[in-house]
C-alpha cells in the first residue's frame, strides 16, 4: 500500500503528519517478538489515528476516511469525542509513546479548547466545529439544522477525559476545576419522591434539548449500559444522590415487555425497594445491557474499577457477557469472528450493532455479520487470548489493519468489506482498553480514590445481581 499522510486542511489546520509505508502484514503479530510488542504496536498506531483525528485547535474530530491520500478528519466533533482525545494523550504518556513535555502540551491545547467552546447549564453542547470551536447549528455535509442538545452521556466522557488531563498534569487542575464547577449532575436528575410520584423517578434524562428547552423524554434506566459513568460521577462529586445507583434497572420487573422475562427476587437495599433481577443465555446467568452491545457492558470498566470493587457481581458479570458475546459470533450464528457493537456501517453509515440476547429491549441490536475491533479490545481485560487471537484472524483474514492507523472501524466478515473510516469514539475505547491490558489502573487512578473511593465503591460491594 502506498505512504498515506494526515492532513488537517479545514481552515486554521495545516499540521501534517507523514506515516511510513502501510502493511496489514505486522498485525499478525509474526514478526513483532511476542504478545506484548504487538500490543504496543496496536497501541502506538492507534494513538497516532488520534493524533491524526485532533485538529490544530485541539479538538478530536468524530471520524475520518482513511482511503484518501490525503486524511481529513471530519468537521463536526462531540464531547464523547473529545474525551477520547484527551485520554489518549494521558494514556500515550503513560505508557511512553510519547514524552511528558509532549503530554503536557497537548492536554493544555485540549484544555485550552475546551475552555472556549459554547456551554449551557454548565455543559457541553452535543456538536462543535472540530477546528473553530464554534457550535454547529448546520450540519456539514447536508446543512441540516442540528438542536443544540445537552446530552448527559456524552458530557459524562468529555468530563472523564477532563479528570483524567488534571490527574495527569497537576497544573491543569484549577483549570478542569473552574470547567467543571457549574457541571450540576442534579440538572439531569429527576428527584424520587413517594409523596409525589413522577415518571421514571430516581434516574436521569437522556438530555435537553436548547431548541425547545425542555429534557428528552427518555430516561437512562437500563444500569448496564454506558450512562453509568454519568451516575458514577455525579455521585462521586455529591450532586447525585447515592440511592441513584439503586433506582436504575438490573432487569425490568417480571411482567414487564422485555428481552426475556428475568429470574429474580424483590429486595430491598438502602432503604431502595428493587428488582433483583437477571436473564440466562446459553445456560448462564448474567446482567444485559439495552441493546447487547459490548460497549455498554464494558467502556465504563476502563475508568471505574467495578471488577475489583464487586467482584462477585460487576467482575463476574463482565467474564460472562465477553463470553457470551463470543459464543453468539462463533457458536450460534458461526461467523468464526466475534465482537459485536456500534460502529461505522462498512458499506457506509453508522449502525447498532450486538447479541440480542444479551439485550433488555425486545428486539435488541442485531450482529448482522459485523464485527468491530473495539469491541474485542474491549473485552481483552476479561479474556485476553480470545481477543488477541480475534484480532489477528480480523487484521489476517480482511487486512483490516494498516501501520500508523490501527484497525478499521468496522468488518462484514460475510462479504468481506472492510469499513473505510476510523472512529474516534472507537479509537478512544480501544487505546483505553490497551492502556488497561499493558499497565493496569493506568486510567483508573481519578476515578478510584477521593468521592469514588467513598461514595461508590460502598455501593458497589453491596451489589449483587444473583447470578
Amino acid at each position: 500500500m502506498k505512504r498515506r499522510t494526515f492532513l488537517a486542511t479545514a481552515a486554521g489546520a495545516s499540521t501534517a503528519l507523514a506515516l511510513g509505508t502501510t502493511t496489514t502484514a505486522s498485525a499478525s503479530g509474526r514478526s513483532d517478538g511476542g504478545t506484548e510488542a504487538l500490543l504496543r504496536r496496536w497501541f502506538r498506531d492507534t494513538c497516532r489515528s488520534i493524533e491524526a483525528l485532533t485538529t490544530d485547535f485541539g479538538l478530536t474530530a468524530d471520524t475520518m476516511d482513511v482511503t484518501a491520500s490525503t486524511l481529513t478528519p471530519s468537521v463536526n466533533t462531540s464531547p464523547t469525542n473529545i474525551g477520547c482525545g484527551l485520554w489518549a494523550t494521558v494514556a500515550a504518556g503513560g505508557l511512553g509513546v510519547i514524552d511528558a513535555t509532549t503530554m503536557r502540551r497537548r492536554l493544555d491545547r485540549t484544555v485550552s479548547a475546551v475552555e472556549r467552546l459554547e456551554r449551557a447549564h454548565g455543559f457541553w453542547f452535543n456538536w462543535y466545529d472540530a477546528y473553530t470551536g464554534e457550535t454547529l447549528t448546520a450540519w456539514p455535509d447536508s446543512g441540516d439544522p442540528v438542536d443544540p442538545f445537552l446530552s448527559s452521556v456524552d458530557n459524562a466522557w468529555l468530563i472523564t477525559g477532563l479528570r483524567l488531563a488534571a490527574d495527569a498534569d497537576p497544573s491543569l487542575r484549577p483549570r478542569v476545576a473552574r470547567l467543571l464547577a457549574d457541571a450540576d449532575w442534579s440538572f439531569y436528575y429527576t428527584p424520587y419522591d413517594a409523596s409525589a410520584p413522577a415518571t421514571n423517578p430516581g434516574q436521569l434524562h437522556g438530555g435537553y434539548s436548547m431548541g425547545t428547552e425542555s429534557f428528552t423524554s427518555h430516561w437512562y434506566g437500563t444500569l448496564n449500559t454506558e450512562p453509568r459513568m454519568a451516575s458514577y460521577l455525579g455521585i462521586a462529586d455529591g450532586s447525585l444522590p447515592g440511592e441513584h445507583y439503586w433506582h436504575t434497572d438490573r432487569t425490568l420487573p417480571p411482567g414487564t415487555e422485555q428481552g426475556q422475562q428475568p429470574e429474580g427476587a424483590w429486595v430491598t437495599v438502602d432503604g431502595v425497594r428493587l428488582w433483583r433481577g437477571h436473564y440466562t443465555y446459553r445456560g448462564r446467568t448474567f446482567l444485559p445491557s439495552w441493546g447487547g452491545s459490548m460497549f455498554e457492558a464494558l467502556m465504563v470498566p476502563l475508568f471505574v474499577p467495578e471488577a475489583q470493587w464487586s467482584p462477585g457481581a460487576w467482575g463476574l458479570n463482565h467474564q460472562r457477557y465477553v463470553r457470551s458475546q463470543i459464543e453468539h459470533g462463533m457458536i450460534e450464528e458461526g461467523y468464526g469472528y466475534w465482537g459485536f457493537s456500534p460502529a461505522n456501517v462498512p458499506a457506509g453509515g453508522y449502525a447498532t450493532y450486538g447479541v440480542p440476547a444479551l439485550a433488555t429491549s425486545v428486539d435488541g441490536y442485531p450482529s448482522g455479520g459485523v464485527v468491530t475491533p473495539h469491541a474485542s479490545f474491549l473485552a481483552m481485560p476479561f479474556a485476553r487470548d480470545e481477543a488477541i487471537t480475534n484480532l489477528r484472524r480480523i487484521a489476517r483474514d480482511f487486512g483490516a489493519y494498516e501501520d500508523g492507523i490501527g484497525f478499521r472501524d468496522s468488518v462484514d466478515v460475510t462479504t468481506g468489506r472492510v469499513s473505510d473510516h476510523v472512529l474516534a469514539l472507537d479509537q478512544g475505547m480501544i487505546v483505553a482498553a490497551l492502556a488497561q491490558v499493558l499497565k493496569p489502573g493506568l486510567l483508573q487512578v481519578p476515578f478510584s480514590s477521593g468521592g469514588f473511593a467513598r461514595r461508590v465503591r460502598p455501593l458497589l460491594s453491596k451489589e449483587s445481581f444473583g447470578i
